[in-house]
């Protein structure tokens, strides 16, 4: 129960932001761009996550298919939920603030399939010990790999690979890795 509410808080202060008048120098004059919910799952860890997304609005190697570069920021707050706390079987719950870089190839109207890329920054509120793998610093590197498709609707439907590690900076560093379904729209 303390999972629902914990979500149904999240979403509710997002659709707020959301819905702020904008000043933000986009088309449509919203504060965001587009607004995403995560699940991930990984060994004896789950994630779930909502982000507010900036799009950069670029048009980098235009392909003559109608591909090019683009990309976003992507700024998201999560929390994990690990099920083996110190290698035993108490849970661990961590909550995650993130932003991240994105790169993706995609058509230049933004809709049908595409492929993407990010590095960013994650600060955790605990360090995280689930499952024999530890991580000694409360500050993690997040970076992904990613397929989805955009329909015409203005509905993302994605995939991921994630990994979380914080690059040697503190040992340990057993960092933790995840598949990560991604539900996004785009206003």
């Amino acid at each position: 129960m303390r999972f629902v509410r914990y979500c149904l808080g999240i979403l509710m202060a997002g659709m707020a932001f959301v819905a702020m008048p904008g000043h933000a120098a986009n088309e449509n004059n919203n504060v965001v761009d587009g607004m995403s919910f995560e699940v991930g799952v990984g060994e004896h860890v789950q994630l779930y996550r909502v982000g507010f997304q900036w799009d950069w609005n670029k048009d980098w190697f235009r392909t003559s298919g109608g591909y090019h570069l683009n990309g976003y920021w992507d700024l998201n707050v999560g929390w994990w939920h690990g099920d083996r706390y110190n290698d035993g079987h108490s849970d661990q719950d961590l909550g995650v603030i993130g932003i991240t870089p994105v790169f993706r190839w995609e058509k230049a109207s933004k809709k049908g399939p595409y492929i993407e890329a990010g590095i960013g920054a994650s600060f955790f509120s605990e360090n995280y010990n689930n499952n024999g793998n530890k991580m000694g610093t409360s500050f993690e590197f997040a970076d992904h790999i990613g397929v989805g498709y955009v329909f015409s609707n203005n509905f993302d439907l994605g995939l991921r690979v994630q990994h979380y590690s914080n690059a040697g900076i503190s040992k340990p560093n057993d960092g933790e890795n995840f598949i990560v379904l991604r539900g996004a729209y785009r206003f």
